[in-house]
């Protein structure tokens, strides 16, 4: 019998769980723990981590786990890294659900940064109202550039002081054009640090931006290990031996 692990936390990972949970999938959702108040899942959830490799490993043989679908964010390399060595280890098919990133397109004003230190490195000397619109995880090589005024988006409050003065917005998404449109315009937001997520939920920060003519420090994703790699929920629910009718 089937009996799935789904490493989630995206929006893609929820749409996943219902249509699984619609097809009869016994499945597990695993969620990392970083949200306080993480979205309810029609699957039974566990939060928290594994306790790197071995205890990934030890979840799968444990919980009979035979097949492990990775749909954790593009930039949640340790996880997809561990994902990999377990699933090498446990003898567990393994396949990832990631949305394509994002490409350029005419308009967009783009700077490569290979990592959150690089593009922290990347901003201006001169004060400059800038957006980071990458997770509370990722703020601290920022406080090197203390004369901006920074616009920080939580899902949850910060629980700790921030290592520099910001303005914390705190709403989950997806988020609108328009919405966006007038965060930027009101806070007068003149650079953008963003991760190259890709999809669709996350996107309209980025079309504003173009729309604003707005430069966009654009972080790259890490290097993973080779995995099968999917960007449609039909696709997995293939691979998981079952057809798939989105939104039904």
């Amino acid at each position: 019998m089937t009996r799935a692990l789904i490493l989630g936390g995206t929006a893609d990972a929820s749409l996943l769980a219902e249509a699984v949970a619609r097809a009869g999938i016994v499945a597990v959702y695993s969620y990392g723990g970083r949200t306080r108040a993480p979205a309810e899942q029609p699957l039974p959830t566990r939060i928290g981590g594994f306790g790197g490799v071995s205890g990934l490993a030890d979840t799968i043989r444990r919980e009979g786990i035979t097949h492990v679908i990775d749909a954790t964010h593009p930039f949640a390399a340790e996880m997809s890294r561990n994902a990999v060595a377990a699933c090498a280890e446990t003898g567990t098919p393994l396949i990832a659900l990631e949305r394509a990133p994002w490409t350029k397109v005419p308009g967009d004003n783009w700077i490569d940064a290979a990592d959150v230190t690089a593009a922290a490195a990347v901003l201006p000397e001169a004060q400059a109202n800038v957006f980071l619109a990458i997770g509370r995880q990722h703020i601290a090589p920022f406080a090197m550039k203390p004369q901006h005024t920074y616009t920080l988006r939580f899902v949850d409050p910060p629980e700790a002081p921030l290592p520099f003065a910001a303005d914390v917005i705190v709403s989950r998404g997806p988020f609108t054009l328009d919405g966006e449109l007038e965060m930027m315009r009101t806070r007068g937001i003149a650079w953008i640090v963003a991760r190259n997520s890709g999809g669709d939920g996350a996107r309209a920060k980025i079309d504003a931006a173009r729309m604003l003519g707005l430069p966009v420090i654009m972080i790259l994703r890490p290097e993973l290990p080779r995995r099968r790699r999917v960007e449609s929920l039909t696709d997995v629910m293939q691979w998981l031996g079952h057809s798939t009718r989105l939104g039904a």
